[in-house]
């Protein structure tokens, strides 16, 4: 019995379906909707504003608290006492889930207004919260007479609501901000007539006829779908008014409807103590299909002032401001008894500026607030200072330098002189009026301009935006000069001067030097090309500079040198060559060399056909050195002194004089050697000789008749003067003493081999070259195989 209920309510809900479904798509004007299919981001948590729900206090609110606490006070705690007659019709109750008006709060969706009021021809509630689709609210109400007057509708209106109050301006003008929403923009319907009817209608009490504000700026029209609409997105007849066209919303995400305005201004002049009444008022067009909604921004409605400027025109949203000049700001409302005024720049009150009139010296959005008595909250008009900087500019002398080939000014070349200032933009004007007026009698071939000499342009210099300043650009004019230059020497030697004189200008410019004047000194050290540019009265510089070049004669060079000589030597006197060298010796000889056998002084003059010069040098009679010190160590070092009277170059041999050094340090010398030492005067034949015994004791003994450490031999020392040599044990006997005939020990004493031990030697004579005595000791190991 179940599964038979069940099943025939869900035939009867498939027929009930397909009945609406038919009667929809058969009644007159009804018109099928795109289909809408949601996206990730419509799907997502917070991507709608919340309309009607939770947490908002707003949501709770009377129509007659949205009007005063949302609309006019923006949700402070201002008191508003001159709103009055809040009713909304169809008179849905704040408990209705279905009701046609309500508050919205933004919550974290993207939408231009933080909350306010919201009015639909259909259920408030679906114009956000969550993904819907298709709208399927409806008022059930039909037109509104009001509405039909102030908008002329081609077809009959349905689902008219409309929020009505009294109020009582403090001021000269009211305005308020909203955004009109539709699902017209669906299909091509705004190009096919199809328009819901919005229209935001003001009258004095007692007046026969509404205004409505419900209107583009500049006479543009209506604010409709169908004036409204963007280029493209399907809708044959757009662009219309697109200035004002917010976004498409397919899919919806934010709202649910398929396009928007941007936010728009509802602005009316009112006499202040009159009463006005308001109706907001909209309906859908020919069918209950698309609905419509307009958003009126929470804290928008203004009590209407205006800023104006020292003359008393109303100013613009934002004006320019160049280099913090300053600007005067003036509120400009009614005067009403009382009224007192706080003046902010960027949100920030600015102390001590309570005054109608503010003087701002720097960019910023400049807010003046006024109170007005009885209204807590206050009125408020806003205007942003746009900051820009002038190019630095500075007045500037352009010269040109005329030629044949030239005769004409590049002012573009005089635009750097004037600013460097980057992206400014350059005019040049004949007259200081024009220059002001910055009209379009400039100069426009700037590349050839035929100005006179002394002629002052006007040079108008911008920011490229909205910033300028004028400098004078004086032009100079002068023919070029041509630069001559003579000298009174071409050629000359080191040390010697020549004179250079210039003409062909006022001044001159010369390549190597500050002075300006046209007669130079110079003394080049070597060959140099003097250069010179002849300026003018004005400062035009030749275009070529005359020269002239100054040889200077290389410096005649020598490295003469004399040195020693021996007693019957020669030596070569060489004055050295060089370019065009003529020689003249002391002797009376011509040659470039000499060779003399004299010691004393020589001289010789080197001339090359410019210069001369006498260079002379000295021939010294060289003595024999004296070798007076060899020290040799058992390491094999020899170190040779040798005595220098004549202080000539010393060079040493220890082979004879096979082979010579300048050191006088040998290394590697081998040990019991006669050594043949010669000493000389370097290129001379005096040489010193000595034969040396490099003299090492053996420290160890082994007389075993091997011919291999037998014996300890003293002969290399035994033949100099006062030589003796003694050997001792260790209790102090003598047990070897080196004589003439047997200058050697074996290791016997008395015919007898001594035992193996540690024995004791000393030597003694006069060292051959330093002529000292010498002595030399030390231990002896003898070691006997019985």
């Amino acid at each position: 019995m179940l599964n038979y209920r069940v099943k025939s309510y869900f035939f009867l809900f498939a027929f009930l379906l397909i009945s609406i479904s038919a009667f929809s798509q058969t009644a007159p004007g009804r018109r099928m909707s795109k289909k809408v299919k949601p996206s990730a981001a419509s799907l997502r948590a917070g991507a709608f504003i919340d309309v009607n729900v939770a947490p908002y206090v707003g949501s709770t609110y009377t129509a007659e608290q949205l009007v005063k606490n949302i609309l006019i006070n923006g949700g402070t705690n201002c008191t508003t006492a001159n709103v009055t007659n809040v009713t909304v019709s169809p008179n849905h109750a704040v408990g209705d889930n279905d009701r046609f008006w309500g508050y919205f709060n933004k919550g974290t969706a993207s939408f231009p207004f933080t909350d306010g009021i919201v009015l639909t021809t259909g259920y408030a509630r679906q114009a956000g919260n969550s993904y819907v689709g298709l709208l399927s609210g409806q008022v059930g109400t039909g037109s509104d007479p009001d509405l039909v007057t102030a908008t002329n509708p081609p077809y009959a209106l349905l689902d008219a609501v409309a929020l009505e109050f009294d109020f009582v301006p403090n001021s000269t003008q009211v305005k308020f901000n909203y955004i009109f929403a539709s699902e017209e923009y669906d299909a091509d319907y705004p190009c096919s007539g199809y328009s819901d009817a919005f229209a935001l209608l003001l009258k004095k009490a007692g007046d026969p006829t509404y205004t409505n504000l419900a209107v583009l700026p500049n006479g543009a029209g209506p604010v409709s779908a169908t004036n409204i609409v963007p280029a493209g997105n399907g809708f044959s007849c757009g662009p219309i008014n697109a200035t004002y066209f917010g976004a498409m919303n397919n899919p919806h995400v934010g709202i649910n409807y398929f396009g928007r305005t941007v936010p728009l201004t509802a602005v009316a002049d009112v006499i202040p103590g009159q009463t006005y009444h308001f109706k907001m008022v909209l309906a859908d067009a020919r069918d209950r299909g698309h609905d419509s909604a307009v958003f009126l921004e929470g804290g928008s409605f203004d009590i209407g002032i205006k800023i104006v400027d020292e003359n008393g025109v109303a100013l613009p949203n934002s004006i320019n401001m160049c280099d913090n000049t300053p600007k005067q700001l003036k509120a400009q409302l009614a005067a009403i008894p009382g009224m007192t005024f706080q003046w902010y720049k960027d949100n920030v009150a600015i102390p001590g500026a309570t005054n109608a009139i503010y003087i701002a010296n720097q960019p910023g959005v400049y807010t003046v607030k006024v109170m007005i008595p009885g209204n807590q909250c206050p009125g408020e008009a806003t205007i942003t200072i746009v900051g820009g900087t002038s190019p630095t500019v500075k007045d500037a002398t352009m010269k040109l330098c005329a030629t044949p080939a030239l005769n004409t000014f590049n002012l573009e070349d005089a635009k750097p002189l004037i600013s460097t200032t980057p992206g400014a933009v350059f005019r040049f004007y004949t007259t200081q009026a024009d220059a002001q007026a910055q009209n379009n009698n400039f100069i426009t071939n700037l590349t050839s301009y035929n100005g006179t000499d002394g002629q002052i342009l006007y040079v108008l210099v911008s920011n490229g935006a909205f910033c300028s300043k004028i400098a004078t650009l004086t032009l100079r004019k002068e023919e070029t000069p041509v630069a001559v230059l003579n000298a009174t020497k071409l050629k000359i030697c080191v040390g010697e001067s020549v004179v250079l004189t210039a003409s062909g200008g006022v001044t001159y410019q010369w390549n190597n030097s500050s002075a300006t004047t046209p007669v130079r000194t110079v003394s080049p050290t070597q060959t140099t090309t003097y250069t010179v540019y002849a300026i003018g009265a004005q400062g035009c510089k030749s275009l070529q500079p005359a020269s002239v070049t100054v040889e200077v004669v290389p410096a005649i060079v020598s490295k003469l040198k004399g040195g020693h000589i021996c007693q019957g030597d020669q030596i070569v006197l060489d004055a050295g060559a060089g370019p065009d060298y003529t020689y003249e010796w002391s002797t009376g000889e011509t040659t470039q060399s000499i060779s003399v056998g004299t010691p004393g002084v020589y001289t010789v003059k080197i001339s090359n056909g410019v210069c001369s010069d006498v260079y002379k040098t000295e021939v010294i009679k060289a003595i024999i050195p004296e070798i007076t010190n060899v020290d040799y160590n058992e390491n094999g070092t020899m170190i040779i002194t040798a005595s220098n009277p004549s202080n000539g170059i010393l060079e040493y041999s220890i082979d004879n004089g096979i082979t010579w050094q300048s050191s006088n340090v040998f290394g590697n010398v081998p040990r019991n050697k006669v050594i043949s030492i010669r000493v000389r005067v370097k290129y001379t034949s005096c040489v010193g000789f000595l034969e040396f015994f490099t003299f090492v004791m053996k420290n160890v003994i082994t007389p075993n008749g091997d011919n291999i450490n037998d014996i300890i031999d003293f002969r290399g020392v035994s033949d100099y003067k006062d030589f003796s040599g003694v050997v001792y044990d260790r209790y102090g006997r003598e047990v070897f003493k080196a004589e003439k005939i047997r200058p050697y020990w074996d290791g016997y004493f008395q015919g007898k081999k001594l035992p193996t031990a540690s024995y004791w030697y000393q030597v003694t004579y006069e060292d051959p070259a330093s002529k000292q005595l010498t002595v030399k000791t030390g231990w002896i190991l003898l070691k006997n195989i019985e």
